[in-house]
């Protein structure tokens, strides 16, 4: 029998050292995992809570603080998702424990390199002006914060930069000028390929000529023997099935699945889920990920936290605390009706594909851009790209020690969940592998607003506890510095729970 000395040695080995997930690659249509080489579905949300007002805030950077993440992981680990979108990210912060906590659960990050601040990201309305040395030098430096850790899946250059006739006019050019750009810094500075695409809107008039414009081979013209503007990856922020009376046709998800029949690249939803009607049903997500639909990687619920917009799936307070929405429920339940064994399987048909040469012929509109003349670098651009970001920010995975959540959460039924906690993971999460974990025992007159809420186990069973989800900021980080908390040793074949280990410690 082991010894309680052998046990917590144990103990800490596990918590500190989660295995990484392995780096995800292209492979022509699919996303694949480098190391397996199974196939890759996005099963993602879209995460940026505070939204784009939030940042410049100080508290607008959605992977910088380590116990909202690590609330934030434990559920979208029982709800099963493997990818999480981030919009808008400050590379000058320190996201080592964020980006960790959420590698140790098998959860993939895909970062904006742009920000909501004039300088920062392409003006639309005029993109020569805003493609300058300085605004590349902070879409470089998001690259230098993230290109280290094994979970960063890939980088979006822009979002829904082209929305209409008028901006297909002048802004293709400019956009896989930046994606040039960014691979370029890639490659001279990672010590590995990571994907870099774009985000689309979906407005049909040009949606077609966007991703025809950006998935093409650009190699050879004006000399170019490497064309490295083309996108890896081509995001669709869509919005066209709401609700239960809409269908695989109604919703025109159909003609979608016929425009990327035959894509070279990955194609997925970058934000989807319409909230009117509202609550959500997400019968969408059985189309997504079903037999219809598998030239498309999946997508990114549209977002975790309840912003003003009325998307959340999950009310989150300042104290800390955390409320679950309806809507989590049902996409739980959604996912977990999912095939898993076919999200994994290539596509039979996404084999031995070529891009086409890039030519006017691509494009269907004629108020789209058909000059695939890409801008060249503006002053200073490519020394920069050689000699890299002066006094770089570095990000590396770091132990990740504290896995109980401290903060209150709790469930739809107003019940506070117990035990809530991440598991280590050594591949991506799925669905289904967690959602057990969280029962909603009936609740008879408990709510995020009342004095006393019932307790709901993420393992089985109930108890009574005092706690609210607008609780003091005071308790709350009573709470969470209390230093204690359970382990379940029984892996170890022995049944023992260890209580008073030290709770923090990233």
């Amino acid at each position: 029998m082991l010894s309680l000395p052998s046990i917590l040695t144990a103990l800490v080995a596990l918590s500190t050292h989660a295995a990484a997930v392995n780096p995800i690659v292209v492979r022509e249509q699919e996303f694949s995992d480098s190391v397996t080489h199974n196939r890759f579905m996005i099963l993602g949300v879209d995460y940026q809570p505070g939204g784009q007002d939030a940042y410049g805030t100080g508290s607008g950077d959605p992977l910088s603080n380590a116990t909202t993440c690590l609330r934030d992981a434990a559920l979208m680990q029982t709800l099963g998702v493997n990818t999480i979108r981030c919009y808008n990210v400050d590379p000058t912060l320190d996201h080592d424990q964020c980006v960790s906590i959420f590698n140790s659960v098998g959860i993939y990050i895909i970062i904006d390199v742009n920000a909501p601040t004039p300088g920062l990201s392409i003006d639309r309305s005029d993109p020569s002006s805003s493609y300058t040395t300085s605004y590349l030098e902070h879409i470089f430096t998001v690259v230098e914060a993230f290109k280290s850790y094994p979970n960063t899946l890939g980088f979006f250059a822009g979002n829904e930069i082209i929305n209409d006739v008028d901006t297909g006019k002048a802004n293709p050019p400019y956009i896989r000028a930046v994606q040039r750009d960014l691979k370029n810094y890639i490659a001279a500075h990672a010590d590995r390929t990571i994907p870099v695409g774009y985000s689309a809107a979906d407005v049909r008039e040009v949606l077609e000529d966007t991703w025809a414009y950006l998935e093409c081979d650009n190699s050879g013209n004006e000399g170019t023997r490497n064309d490295t503007s083309r996108s890896d990856f081509f995001g669709l922020n869509s919005y066209s099935w709401c609700g239960s009376d809409s269908s695989f046709t109604i919703s025109t998800y159909d003609t979608l699945v016929e425009a990327f029949s035959n894509t070279t690249i990955p194609v997925f939803f970058s934000e989807f889920g319409c909230n009117d009607p509202y609550p959500r049903a997400f019968d969408e997500v059985l189309a997504i990920y079903g037999p219809q639909m598998t030239t498309l990687s999946g997508g990114l619920v549209y977002e975790f936290t309840q912003e003003t917009s009325n998307y959340g799936l999950v009310s989150t307070y300042s104290n800390g605390t955390a409320q679950l929405l309806g809507d989590y429920d049902t996409l739980m339940s959604q996912y977990n009706k999912l095939n898993l064994t076919l999200l994994e399987s290539s596509n039979s048909t996404a084999t031995s594909l070529k891009p086409p040469k890039c030519s006017a012929g691509l494009i269907s509109n004629d108020g789209f851009s058909t000059d695939f003349t890409i801008p060249d670098p503006p002053s200073g651009a490519e020394a920069l790209i050689s000699s890299g970001v002066s006094s770089a920010p570095s990000g590396a995975i770091v132990s990740v020690t504290r896995t109980s959540v401290q903060a209150a959460v709790y469930a739809t039924n107003g019940g506070q969940i117990s035990g809530l906690a991440i598991q280590a993971a050594s591949s991506a999460n799925r669905p289904g592998q967690n959602g057990s974990r969280l029962s909603t025992a009936s609740v008879s007159s408990a709510s995020p607003t009342s004095s006393s809420a019932s307790q709901t186990s993420m393992a089985s069973g109930t108890s009574s506890a005092s706690g609210t989800a607008t609780e003091t900021d005071a308790a709350a980080s009573a709470s969470a510095s209390s230093g204690a908390f359970r382990v379940d040793v029984s892996m170890f074949g022995v049944g023992v729970v260890v209580v008073g280990v030290a709770a923090w410690a990233m």
